[in-house]
């Protein structure tokens, strides 16, 4: 379209003022796309077309320089707008711009802007011309995709079940949490917390019930971590996890044991159990300060050994140290 444009424009460009003017001004003003000419020694417009006043309410007589052009841009683009049109235009080089136009009613509407770069005999820049399109529809298009896509983005690191982060969002919150506390020299902690006889769970109350007991602790460690760095996630089955940035040993087993507190507070029925007679969770603690050379993984697989002691000791239980 553009490419077709702009040969259309370079075949015109002197129409609109030749002997078969008449002809072209009438081709022009039949097309929905609103054509234009600027004398560049004067940088005041020798033509707009018609087609301007219903899309943007100004009548052509309104249009009288490149200021105007450039005060009817809504304030976010103009300048990079103003400066790249005439930085191209000053070069010769044909271009295009996408931008918001104001409309005399107050509204905005996205308008692309295809120029031609007319040059005399000598090389030197004669005038522009060119065509404005309406792509408002186009725009909206583009942002409901764009829009789309974040929410596909933001479902692919969410847990369908509980709602919480899964996995996949775990590996790269942890990530930069890791990189972070390397360069920071501040403590990050990690907590690893598994559902005790859990199998037991399902076979017993049913696997919807099951379902339902992975949403209650969910939303019991979500209360446990108030601030808005600390981190929840559903690691697999029946295991979370927990990320504490600028967390030492101490403020870690606070959070942990506001973990089992609410956990008991929320008291969700588990009959066969050999623990208690409500759900518990047996919970791995590892605090460390990240230096070169030390792994994301063998950190995690030092949380994960400590919660698989945690489960041997008996369950209902927590393990923070060797």
């Amino acid at each position: 379209m553009s490419s077709q444009v702009l040969d259309s424009a370079r075949s015109n460009a002197a129409g609109i003022e030749d002997t078969n003017g008449t002809v072209y001004k009438a081709l022009l003003e039949s097309t929905k796309a609103i054509p234009w000419k600027i004398d560049w020694n004067t940088m005041a417009f020798a033509y707009v077309g018609p087609q301007i006043e219903a899309l943007l309410g100004w009548e052509p007589s309104s249009w009288v320089s490149v200021q105007d052009w450039a005060d009817r841009m809504h304030p976010e683009d103009r300048d990079w707008a103003v400066a790249f049109c005439v930085a191209q235009s000053k070069a010769g080089v044909d271009h295009e711009a996408d931008y918001r136009a104001l409309c005399k009613n107050g509204e905005y509407v996205w308008i692309r802007d295809v120029v031609h770069v007319v040059r005399n005999d000598d090389g030197s820049v004669d005038s522009l011309v060119g065509f404005m399109f309406d792509i408002s529809e186009r725009k909206r298009t583009e942002q409901r995709l764009l829009d789309l896509q974040r929410e596909l983005e933001a479902l692919s690191f969410k847990d369908g079940l509980t709602g919480i982060a899964n996995r996949r969002r775990f590996d790269a919150v942890f990530e930069e949490d890791w990189a972070n506390a390397r360069r920071s020299g501040k403590p990050l902690s990690l907590v690893m917390l598994d559902i005790d006889y859990f199998k037991q769970y399902n076979d017993h109350y049913g696997h919807l019930q099951g379902d339902y007991c992975l949403k209650l602790v969910a939303n019991v460690l979500s209360a446990a971590v108030n601030r808005t760095h600390d981190f929840l996630a559903r690691f697999g089955g029946e295991e979370f996890v927990l990320v504490l940035p600028e967390t030492d040993a101490d403020a870690a087993m606070r959070v942990v044991e506001r973990c089992r507190q609410l956990l008991v507070q929320e008291w969700i029925p588990h009959e066969r159990s050999m623990v208690s007679k409500a759900v518990t969770v047996s919970i791995g603690v590892g605090t460390v300060v990240p230096m070169h050379g030390d792994e994301r993984l063998s950190f995690i697989e030092l949380v994960d050994r400590r919660l698989y002691q945690a489960k041997q000791r008996g369950r209902n239980a927590v393990v923070a140290s060797d």
